[in-house]
C-alpha cells in the first residue's frame, strides 16, 4: 500500500435489486461464479456479528462478537487464531522492538511506541470466549489469540465463537488511531479480533510489526453505538440511514433521530475479508453517484485550508474515472459503494474504502488516490498473502495506477514506470537488494522492502510487456481477475495465467525475477561490418530487441527470443535465432553495414548497465 490505512466507507440504502437479506448478490453470484472454475480450491469461511459500544472522551470500546466459522478445508482443526492487532502499540512489542533496531526506521515510528502512556496505548483484551456455548481455552501472546479448541473443528463443520472484549484504540502512530497529525478522530482500521487464515498452506498467524494484512473472506454485520456528533464512514452498506442521518439518509424520507446521546449505525458487508470504520465530528460527507449505480463517499475535515478542500471538491469526479479505468482494465468493481476518507497516516486500502491524509496538494491527493483505489482489486479482490508476497499487491497497484494517472491526467509519459526502475538501480547499485521471496517482515532494511514490493514488483509486469508484448500482458491482468478474484491467488498463479494467454513460458522469469537477486545486464560486444555480437554480462537472461541503423540510413528491429521461453511475443521486428542461456555471446548477420545499434529502445527491460548498450550512437 503505497500510502496507507485502512478505512471506511457507507452508503445510503441500497435498492431491493442490489441487496437480499443484507447481502449485496452481485458480490455473491461473482464469487460463486470464480470458486466454481477450480475443482478441489476450497477456502476457510467466517460471518462476524458484532456490537461495538465507543466512548470518544476515554477512546476505549466494549464489544461483543459472534463469529461463525466454516472449515471448508480437507484438514480437522484443534485450534484456531485470532489476531489482535491494537496489541501492537505498546513499549516492548515486536512492533517497536523492531522500529528501535532497523537500520532505517519508518519516520512515522521511530521510537513513538516506547513512549506510549497506559492511557495511549493500543490493546485489545479478550474476556470471555465460547465455542459452541461453551468456555475455550485461549491465551493472548502478542498480536496472537491462541485458542485450543473443546472439540475439534471437522471437515465442512460450522462452529460458533462468542466473545466478549474490550479494547483501548492507541495514540494514532501508523495506519490506526485517535487523534492523528491531521486531527481526525478515530481511524480504526484492525480494530477487532479477526480470525487468521488457514489455507493449503496452513495456518497464517505472523505478528504484527507494521507490514499488511490477510484475512478470511467472510460477511459482516456490525453495530456500532457513538457520539451523535461524530460522522461514521465504514466498510459495507449502512443499514439504517434514516436514523443516523450524516448525509447517508434519503433526502425525501423523514429523518428519525433517536434520543440520547449516541446514534446507532448498523453496517452489512458482504464477502469481505475485513471492516474498518473511522470517524470524526468534523467531517464534511459528500456523495458522487456514478452512471453504473456505484455511489463514491467523500469524507474529510470541514476544517482544512481552502485550497484543500477546493482539492477534495476536484477530486470526486476523477474518481469516477479512475473507478471506471481499473474496471475496465481489470474487472468490474463488484461492489455499489466506494468511500475515501481523511485519516490515517498516509494512504491505505481496505474494504470498499481507502484512509489517506487530507492536507495534500492536488497532485499528491489524486495520486494516492489512484494507487489506493487500485488496491481494491489487487489487495482486496484478489487479495494475495502480502506477508509473503507484498510484491504482487503493492507492484501490481504502481503497475496499473501509473498507466490509470498517465492517462486520466493527460501526462504524456512514454513510460510512467520510470520511477520504479531508478528505485531498483538503486537497491542493486547499493547492494541492498533482497529477492521478492523474503518476508514482509523479515528484510533487512525499509527501503529494501519498499523497493522490492512496489518498484521490483512493478516491474515484474512492465517487463512482462517487453518479453510477451503489451497486448498479452493487458490480456493477462483481466484474464487473471477473471480467474482468481476472491481467491487469494499465489505467484504461480500471475505466471500460469501470462502463459496460457501468450504460449509463452516464464517459469524461468518467475524463477529469476522473484526468488533471486540475479540481474540483468547485456552488452554490444563488437560490431564488424555487417556483424554484429552481444553478449550476456548478467546472470539472469532475457529476450532480446535490438534496433540497427545501417550506413544507407535506414532501420531495422531485429528480435532474439530466449529459447527457454519456447516462443516469442507479437513483434514487427525481425525474428532471428533464439539465444540460449549457456550460450554467453550471440552474434548474428544484419543485411547491410551497420552505423549504429541499440539494445532494448524502449527502455522496459531493467538492464543495470545502459551504458553498454549502444554503439555507434
Amino acid at each position: 500500500m503505497k500510502k496507507i490505512i485502512f478505512s471506511l466507507l457507507l452508503l445510503p440504502m441500497v435498492s431491493c435489486a442490489t441487496m437480499k437479506n443484507g447481502t449485496d448478490t452481485n458480490v455473491v453470484k461473482a464469487h460463486e461464479n470464480k470458486q466454481a472454475t477450480n475443482n478441489g480450491y476450497w477456502q476457510q469461511h467466517v460471518d462476524y456479528t458484532m456490537d461495538i459500544d465507543m466512548d470518544v472522551k476515554t477512546y476505549q470500546y466494549k464489544g461483543i462478537q459472534k463469529l461463525v466459522y466454516t472449515n471448508n478445508s480437507p484438514d480437522v482443526l484443534d485450534k484456531v487464531f485470532y489476531h489482535l492487532y491494537f496489541n501492537a502499540f505498546q513499549p516492548n512489542s515486536q512492533m517497536d522492538v523492531r522500529s528501535r533496531n532497523i537500520q532505517d526506521p519508518d519516520r512515522r515510528v521511530g521510537d513513538r511506541i516506547s513512549k506510549l502512556s497506559p492511557s495511549e496505548i493500543g490493546y485489545i483484551k479478550v474476556n470471555s470466549l465460547q465455542q459452541n456455548g461453551t468456555a475455550v481455552k485461549h491465551e493472548t501472546v502478542g498480536t496472537i489469540l491462541e485458542v485450543t479448541l473443546n472439540e475439534p473443528i471437522q471437515p465442512g463443520q460450522s462452529v460458533t465463537f462468542d466473545m466478549i472484549f474490550d479494547a483501548q484504540v492507541p495514540k494514532q502512530i501508523r495506519r490506526s488511531g485517535r487523534n492523528s497529525a491531521e486531527g481526525v478522530a478515530l481511524s480504526m482500521t484492525q480494530w477487532y479480533p479477526k480470525m487468521a487464515e488457514y489455507d493449503f498452506e496452513g495456518w497464517h498467524t505472523p505478528p504484527y510489526l507494521g507490514r499488511e494484512f490477510h484475512g478470511v473472506w467472510g460477511n459482516f454485520d456490525v453495530t456500532l453505538h457513538i457520539d451523535k456528533n461524530y460522522v461514521v464512514g465504514g466498510t459495507g452498506y449502512v443499514q439504517n440511514p434514516q436514523e443516523v442521518g450524516h448525509g447517508y439518509e434519503d433526502k425525501k424520507q423523514p429523518l428519525n433521530l433517536p434520543s440520547g446521546d449516541k446514534l446507532t449505525w448498523k453496517f452489512t458487508a458482504p464477502d469481505v475479508h475485513d471492516f474498518t470504520w473511522g470517524a470524526d465530528p468534523e467531517f464534511i460527507h459528500d456523495t458522487y453517484k456514478m452512471k453504473n449505480g456505484i455511489d463514491l463517499h467523500f469524507l474529510y475535515k470541514k476544517t482544512l485550508d481552502a485550497k484543500y478542500l477546493e482539492n477534495w471538491k476536484k477530486l470526486q469526479p476523477k474518481t469516477a474515472e479512475l473507478m471506471k479505468y481499473f474496471s475496465k482494465h481489470i474487472g468490474q468493481y463488484p461492489y455499489k459503494q466506494y468511500s475515501v476518507i481523511q485519516g490515517g497516516d498516509g494512504g491505505m486500502e481496505y474494504a470498499m474504502c481507502t484512509l489517506i491524509t487530507g492536507q495534500r496538494e492536488w497532485r499528491s491527493l489524486f495520486g494516492v488516490t489512484a494507487h489506493e483505489l487500485a488496491h481494491i482489486w489487487f489487495q482486496f479482490l484478489l487479495a494475495t498473502n502480502e506477508s509473503k508476497h507484498p510484491w504482487m499487491d503493492e507492484g501490481f497497484t504502481t503497475y496499473i495506477s501509473n498507466k490509470a494517472e498517465n492517462e486520466i491526467l493527460d501526462e504524456g509519459k512514454e513510460n510512467p514506470h520510470t520511477g520504479s526502475y531508478r528505485g531498483y538501480n538503486y537497491v542493486v547499485g547499493n547492494n541492498i537488494e533482497e529477492p521478492l521471496t523474503t518476508h514482509a517482515d523479515r528484510y533487512h532494511t525499509n527501503r529494501a522492502y519498499g523497493v522490492a514490493s512496489y518498484s521490483k514488483g512493478n516491474i515484474f509486469l512492465s517487463q512482462l510487456e517487453y518479453i510477451i508484448g503489451e497486448e498479452n500482458v493487458a490480456k493477462t491482468l483481466k484474464k487473471y481477475f477473471e480467474d482468481f478474484a476472491f481467491k487469494h491467488p499465489t505467484p504461480n498463479d500471475i505466471k500460469r495465467t501470462a502463459e496460457k494467454v501468450s504460449g509463452i513460458q516464464l517459469d524461468w522469469y518467475l524463477n529469476e525475477w522473484t526468488q533471486t537477486t540475479h540481474t540483468i545486464d547485456y552488452g554490444i560486444k563488437s560490431v564488424n561490418g555487417k556483424e554484429i555480437t552481444l553478449e550476456r554480462i548478467g546472470q539472469m537472461p532475457m529476450p532480446i530487441d535490438v534496433e540497427v541503423v545501417y550506413t544507407d540510413g535506414s532501420k531495422e528491429s531485429f528480435n532474439i527470443p530466449l529459447r527457454m521461453m519456447r516462443g516469442e511475443k507479437p513483434t514487427n521486428a525481425t525474428v532471428i535465432t533464439d539465444w540460449t542461456f549457456a550460450h554467453p555471446t550471440y552474434t548474428f548477420t544484419a543485411k547491410k553495414e551497420v552505423k549504429s545499434v541499440e539494445i532494448d529502445p524502449s527502455k522496459l527491460m531493467a538492464d543495470v548497465n545502459q551504458a553498454n548498450n549502444s554503439y555507434g550512437k
